[in-house]
């Protein structure tokens, strides 16, 4: 068996040839690093970093302006995750549900936002559509966020719909169950286990994208990036120690929903 074979082959190098492969790559890009300094004549402070990560302060401690950037960050996703899922839901089963006026609203929606950048769609809600509405920046930023990752989201969801077997559809109606509870209890469980690996890229896309509310002087781990180092000067070392936290909370999130792929693959 052509699986078998190579998954023998895959057990049977050795472990050591990986770590290698690593460490020269880091290497490399270590190198690089100090070549590209030393022309810059640029001096590495380091040192000076941890300060603006957490601090100790009458026997406490307390979080630096990094990482109180970090957990606005953190509220903007969180937010927007779920905002981003719930659009994106609703807007596909617009799509799905053969109605003319709601198949033309999703269209107009998708076309809008997917076809203009998320920067020109961030300051339109902050500065046209949030005064109107009376919302405060961070609402606005969520809500700008929202729209733009919920059009890419709402794709991911019919397509999951629509990969569903039809014959899944006509024993949900024969046992008389109505649309609704077709979608709750038979659809949606199983396009969401095979949408997981998409919906986690998009994700992933919102934390990053997060990023730019700064433009609209929302304080999270960017804006707070740029506070610092207009102050320090410590350009390489913040924006390096910044694109670490980003790197971990992007890693973190696949990880676990890779778990959770894992678990529901074995429920099967």
């Amino acid at each position: 068996m052509p699986s078998l074979q190579r998954i023998c082959r895959q057990l049977s190098k050795p472990p050591w040839s990986d770590v290698l492969k690593m460490l020269m790559l880091l290497g490399l890009f270590t190198w690089l690093l100090y070549r590209g300094s030393t022309k810059l004549g640029y001096h590495w402070q380091w040192h000076r970093v941890p300060r603006y990560l957490f601090s100790y302060h009458h026997g406490q401690l307390a979080l630096g302006p990094l990482l109180q950037g970090l957990l606005v960050t953190f509220r903007v996703s969180g937010w927007g995750l779920v905002l981003t899922f719930a659009i994106g839901l609703v807007v596909a089963l617009l799509r799905l549900s053969g109605s003319l006026v709601g198949g033309l609203v999703s269209r107009l929606y998708l076309e809008i936002i997917r076809n203009t950048p998320l920067l020109v769609q961030l300051f339109f809600v902050y500065f046209v559509l949030a005064p109107l509405v009376g919302l405060d920046r961070f609402a606005a930023a969520v809500l700008a966020l929202s729209l733009f990752e919920g059009s890419y989201a709402s794709e991911i969801f019919r397509a999951g719909i629509a990969s569903i077997h039809s014959g899944q559809w006509e024993a949900a109606y024969s046992l008389g169950l109505g649309t609704y509870h077709t979608y709750r209890y038979v659809i949606l469980p199983q396009a969401v286990r095979r949408i997981l690996p998409p919906l986690t890229s998009q994700a992933v896309s919102l934390v990053k994208d997060s990023a730019l509310v700064s433009t609209i002087a929302v304080y999270d781990l960017t804006m707070r990036a740029q506070e610092v180092i207009s102050e320090t000067f410590l350009t390489f070392e913040i924006w390096f120690t910044v694109a670490a936290m980003y790197l971990l909370i992007t890693v973190t999130l696949s990880s676990v929903v890779n778990i959770l792929e894992h678990r529901l693959r074995v429920a099967d």
